[in-house]
């Protein structure tokens, strides 16, 4: 599963601001999330609840990173593996708190 095992509990994160965010799917990522195995997509349904819980910084997941900083693009990986899963996703705060998942799917059709 894409998310690291950790020591302490999710909830208890350091630095995470109350308010939730908003998240959702472009309508590429809709239907990429559709052909998805279904483990493959109840793990990008959880990526989405800890989006909209704690924002768009994942350091639980694995290999999370920045893709772009500047534009805030951010990626995981859902499964490891043949074939390795990927999320991408982009956040903005302009007047809300926004995440689109932008792409969900294996990493070789990856964005990057």
């Amino acid at each position: 599963m894409g998310i690291k095992r950790s020591k302490h509990k999710q909830a208890s994160r350091e630095g995470v601001e109350s308010a939730k965010w908003a998240v959702s799917y472009s309508s590429k990522a809709k239907k990429q999330l559709e052909k998805l195995p279904l483990g493959i997509h109840y793990i990008a349904e959880t990526l989405r609840i800890a989006l909209e819980e704690f924002g768009p910084i994942q350091k639980e997941w694995a290999h999370f990173s920045a893709l772009d900083k500047k534009n805030r693009i951010y990626h995981c990986w859902l499964k490891a593996g043949h074939p390795t899963y990927v999320a991408v996703w982009q956040a903005t705060e302009k007047g809300i708190r926004l995440i689109e998942i932008t792409y969900v799917g294996t990493h070789e059709g990856a964005p990057y």
